[in-house]
């Protein structure tokens, strides 16, 4: 009877390993396995064990890399940022549009309602080929100028501006306020702001050390202590190569995580040195939001942004300050 019951035993131990779907998944993050991002996707992979994945994680410093190779079928998933996943996923890509997200609080909400299993079917591409099982936040951007003078929208006139060139969001706004789009990717655009080949980047507080962006602020730079968007990560999946289920489980654990990673960024935010940081007159904030607004609003039109992710942000966003002058107005 021992023989048989650990005969059982076993064969229930194996089935279980042998019920376990195996998937990789390409992670980008800045400082590679060291990141915050892919450590955070390790304690996801640890997780995923009990949804039925195996997971295995590759880690990259260049999201382009990342993202071919993720094209090529040589990862089962990935793991980059939203504004390079849009291209798979626009309700979820929309999160980080120009001025949609101004704080923490409409990031939580905008996340949590994004993935809550009421937008499930909005998580699959129209394909079935591609599924959103996860959305992270970065933090929120903000632009590092290299001259301190240049604290109006009319003084970023002909400076030139770094933009990521697959996201013609960034290079349709720089080119309206009469700035100089740069084409760059994530594995340059702080080397070119330090060397001085562009005046002004747009990054968020965990770019700060890794990129070295003090010697491109140098001593007459600042940071401009106001969000011009929030940058989200998303991890994106073949989903026939992950157990039944496994998407929905896997957004409900990273909606758990926010507020842990929002602590997170809070603490990177306030660990870049005062003496960089630069805020505008409180007159000249609704400026800049009208500004933002409208180019969100053209943006959308022309199909960059999705239509109901930004009315999405637009109840958040009035729901947090209910006073804001675009609260009374229509356009979103």
């Amino acid at each position: 009877m021992k023989k048989l019951a650990l005969v059982i035993m076993a064969t229930s131990a194996f089935a279980a390993v042998s019920n376990t779907q195996a998937a990789t998944v390409c992670v980008f993050d800045l400082l590679g396995a060291q990141g915050e991002s892919y450590q955070q996707l390790k304690e996801w992979a640890l997780q995923a064990k009990a949804w039925g994945a195996d997971v295995s994680l590759k880690p990259y410093t260049d999201e382009r890399v990342a993202n071919e190779d993720f094209k090529a079928g040589k990862c089962d998933g990935v793991s980059l940022t939203a504004m390079r996943g849009r291209e798979y996923n626009k309700f979820v890509g929309s999160i980080d549009s120009i001025g949609g997200v101004p704080n923490n609080k409409v990031a939580q909400s905008a996340i949590s309602f994004a993935l809550n299993s009421r937008n499930a079917a909005k998580m699959v591409s129209a394909n079935k080929r591609y599924e959103v099982v996860g959305i992270a936040p970065m933090g929120a951007a903000y632009l590092f100028v290299n001259d301190r003078s240049i604290n109006t929208v009319a003084k970023a006139a002909g400076k030139k501006i770094a933009v990521l060139d697959y996201d013609q969001a960034q290079k349709k706004m720089v080119q309206q306020i009469g700035a100089q789009p740069v084409s760059s990717d994530v594995t340059n655009f702080g080397s070119k702001f330090n060397n001085g080949q562009v005046d002004i980047i747009g990054a968020p507080a965990y770019a700060f050390k890794p990129l070295e962006l003090y010697k491109g602020l140098g001593s007459k730079g600042a940071m401009v202590n106001f969000p011009i968007l929030q940058v989200t990560g998303n991890v994106i999946v073949n989903p026939s190569k992950f157990p039944t289920g496994f998407g929905q489980k896997s957004r409900d654990w990273f909606v758990k995580q926010l507020p842990k990673s929002f602590s997170t960024i809070a603490k990177l935010e306030a660990a870049i040195p005062a003496k960089y940081k630069m805020d505008i007159p409180a007159g000249d904030k609704e400026g800049y939001q009208k500004l933002m607004r409208d180019s969100r609003i053209a943006l959308t039109k022309q199909g960059i942004y999705d239509a109901s992710m930004t009315a999405v942000l637009k109840r958040a966003r009035c729901s947090a300050e209910p006073s804001n002058f675009e609260c009374s107005l229509a356009g979103e």
